[in-house]
């Protein structure tokens, strides 16, 4: 007896649209711990909802809140608290006067009742110099210290501790700037002695300007108008006769780049300091006084950049008036194009707001969606669903009605996936995280969630169970009784296995699309669901096309059958990046736990009390499994294990910011494979071009770096390069060199496109 066409396949849809909803579910594993701390705090969440600790890790920093309470912590007993920064090599953040450009760091603190914090004491910063800029700020390691009154009302706990809260905020550079924050917790017991912090809290104390009671000084202002004079005297003896550095701490008086020697002078007159100073172009009226750090370098540093080994803050009176600033005259184009705009408000309605991507930009990234959509229809990972897909026209024969219908039923899943997984990469990118395109095969749980919806799609396939023997029958037939919604799910699991694979075909369109304003983006995603769709749809309402298709009969059943294959080559290479991802054990974990679910899905085909006995027996081991050992396939491998599998390989190592940065000072040129586990051109590129023997020999020959940057877990720093290159997705090939600009190579790359890139060397 025949099978009817369409059961095969009706019940591995079912089965899809039975997960799916659980699928959806896991939203929220998409979303890194940071980006739900986000969120929680901004619909109103409390701290206590968001888990906080006393360090913040970045790429860029690492922050840390510490306290020093050398008599625990009581009324009238001495308590200091501060923020400790590390930052990495070349990066910096800024003192209370950034300089001409940058911002101080914030601190909002939340401490119990009868704690009072003071303002930062600052230690003295040192000169950076960024182009024609000039800076105050910190390198290296500094502590930004706050003294802490306990006045007699204070009471800890009722388990003797106290807990410090604090919100910072601060603006990290390099050349660019990027605005960080933090939230920090601290518990302490109020009876024990803390002093883990102390060499840190007087190294900061001794970096602090001392004050000076007794100096005499005094600004006069220049008869020029936009210049001062300043005199001080009654510094200590050390610093007569030395070249010392001049920290004003107000932002808009002084012409913070004015470089010693060539804007400005200094000079001894006796035990007397003098400079002469120029005011910046924004300065405002004459204040009463100043105040201004004067800093001694230590022997043998340069006072220009070296932070000083002693300072000395003054507040000194001004004499005399200068001219401030007109603004309205410091540009007159701006001055001119203000008053146009005026002008303009004033007869018209205000103009559409301008967008960043050009028309002719926008149109090639929906040329590229469309194109690289098309081509995912070819992809191994795909074919399994659409060649189910393709067969089920045989449930409609000749009703060319349902088929269209069906068609574009599918379509809209296809879009509509593609649209909301693009929104979600917007919206979390919008919130600060450092997101890319494949993001959700970066989470653990859901790579595992999709290998168990494939593992239950192939045995449904293979016949190890049909759908009406596991659950009842009014919840095996919804897809019968509702064709189109089973057309749309089809249309949402395709995209679920699809969209990792689409970055080789449109890495540029991607790149584009996340700098896109979101209607604009989301139209590009919309592009790369109708490329996906238009094969589908246009066998649906063309019926000449599928006159090659042979007639319903035994053969579907067979054909049923050899699908399943592909759903377990498919569950293999899931297995395989999450073993990438969270290791062997992992891994082992996971096909242990798909083991329970296969057992589960042939038991619950029996009858009666075997039934019932093995699913509970079933159910057991895999709730012990899950309990005892199901933290292997959630919890990522170390950075260092991370970081060495994926650079398996002759002579590649593992890419960082500052690796790369090193090794292009030492005028190396650099190769950076940016790649994933799960990007299956990453693997094939890998093992067939950047395999190849010429290849390898040419690197070797011109001396070229070769630097491996796996994205296969959500890394922020390899996010942002990807940025930086006008790409969001994985692979991506760039070749680096001193004074030259980047050149990033094609996605499907070939040995002679890597020997032409070479030979520019």
């Amino acid at each position: 007896m025949l099978i009817s066409a369409p059961s095969p396949f009706r019940h591995a849809r079912a089965v899809a649209l039975l997960l799916v909803l659980s699928l959806l579910a896991l939203c929220t594993a998409l979303l890194p711990a940071s980006a739900r701390a986000q969120i929680q705090l901004k619909m109103g969440g409390t701290a206590s909802a968001t888990v906080v600790s006393d360090t913040v890790t970045t790429p860029r920093v690492q922050a840390q809140l510490v306290a020093l309470a050398p008599q625990g912590i009581a009324p009238g007993q001495p308590l200091k608290l501060g923020l400790r920064i590390k930052h990495q090599p070349d990066w910096h953040t800024y003192w209370k006067n950034a300089g001409d450009s940058g911002l101080p760091t914030q601190l909002d603190w939340q401490l119990p009742p009868g704690m009072q914090a003071a303002e930062i004491d600052w230690p003295t910063p040192q000169q950076i110099r960024v182009g024609d800029m000039l800076n105050y700020g910190y390198e290296g390691t500094v502590l930004l210290p706050v003294a802490v009154q306990v006045t007699p009302d204070f009471q800890p706990r009722a388990d003797g501790t106290v807990d410090i809260r604090l919100n910072a905020s601060w603006l990290v550079c390099r050349v660019e700037c990027i605005p960080e924050e933090g939230q920090f917790a601290l518990s302490l017991p109020a009876d024990v002695a803390d002093t883990m912090w102390a060499a840190d809290f007087a190294q900061a104390h001794t970096q602090a300007p001392q004050g000076l009671e007794a100096t005499q000084s005094r600004f006069s202002a220049l008869p020029s108008g936009d210049r001062v004079r300043l005199r001080v005297h009654g510094l200590p003896a050390a610093a007569h006769g030395q070249t010392l550095a001049f920290y004003p701490e107000s932002a808009d008086t002084f012409h913070h780049a004015a470089v010693l020697g060539k804007d400005w002078q200094q000079a001894w007159e006796s035990n007397v300091w003098t400079a002469e100073l120029p005011l910046s172009a924004m300065r405002g009226a004459t204040p009463a006084q100043l105040s201004f750090v004067l800093g001694l370098p230590a022997p043998g540093t340069d006072v220009a950049h070296a932070p000083p080994a002693q300072s000395w803050r003054i507040t000194a009176p001004v004499d005399g008036t200068w001219t401030a600033a007109d603004l309205a005259q410091v540009s007159p184009a701006l001055a001119a194009a203000l008053e146009a705009n005026q002008q303009a408000a004033a007869t018209s309605a205000p103009p559409a707001a301008a967008s960043p991507i050009s028309t002719r930009s926008w149109v090639a990234a929906l040329v590229g969606g469309l194109l690289g959509g098309l081509l995912l229809n070819l992809m191994p990972c795909v074919f399994p669903v659409l060649a189910i897909k393709l067969m089920g026209f045989a449930r409609h024969g000749a009703n060319a009605r349902a088929q269209r219908a069906n068609g574009l039923a599918y379509a809209a899943g296809v879009v509509l996936s593609f649209m909301a997984l693009g929104g979600v990469l917007l919206a979390l990118r919008a919130a600060g995280e450092q997101l890319g395109w494949g993001f959700q095969l970066q989470s653990p749980l859901v790579v595992a969630s999709l290998a168990a919806l494939f593992t239950l799609i192939g045995l449904n396939l293979a016949g190890v169970f049909e759908l009406t023997q596991v659950v009842p029958s009014r919840i095996a037939n919804l897809h019968a009784r509702h064709p189109l919604a089973d057309a749309f799910i089809s249309g949402v699991v395709a995209v679920a296995i699809a969209s990792p694979c689409t970055a080789p075909f449109m890495g540029a369109s991607l790149g584009f699309a996340v700098g896109m304003p979101a209607a604009q983006a989301l139209a590009v995603f919309a592009a790369l669901g109708v490329g996906m769709a238009i094969p589908y749809v246009l066998l649906s309402w063309v019926p000449a096309l599928l006159r090659w298709l042979p007639r319903p009969g035994a053969w579907m059943d067979t054909f049923r059958r050899a699908m399943a294959f592909p759903m377990f080559a498919t569950v293999i290479w899931l297995v395989w990046v999450l073993g990438q991802q969270s290791g062997i054990d992992g891994a082992a974990t996971l096909l242990a736990l798909l083991l329970c679910l296969a057992a589960l899905a042939w038991v619950l085909t029996l009858h009666g009390k075997t039934r019932l006995v093995l699913s509970v027996l079933v159910l057991a081991l895999a709730a012990w499994l899950a309990s005892s050992f199901g933290r292997n396939v959630v919890e990522p491998l170390p950075v260092a294990n991370a970081s060495s599998s994926a650079t398996t390989g002759t002579g590649w190592q593992a890419w960082s910011a500052s690796a790369q940065a090193e090794l292009l000072a030492q005028g190396r040129p650099v190769f950076v494979d940016y790649t994933a586990a799960w990007c299956v051109t990453c693997q094939y590129n890998k093992r067939t071009t950047l395999a190849e023997g010429d290849v390898l020999a040419a690197f070797v020959q011109r001396n070229v770096a070769l630097l491996r940057a796996d994205w296969t877990r959500r890394d922020p720093a390899i996010t942002a390069e990807l940025t930086k290159l006008g790409r969001s997705g994985v692979p991506v090939y760039v070749l680096l060199a001193p004074g030259q600009a980047p050149v990033v190579l094609s996605e499907l790359l070939s040995t002679q496109e890597v020997l032409n890139a070479l030979q520019t060397l």
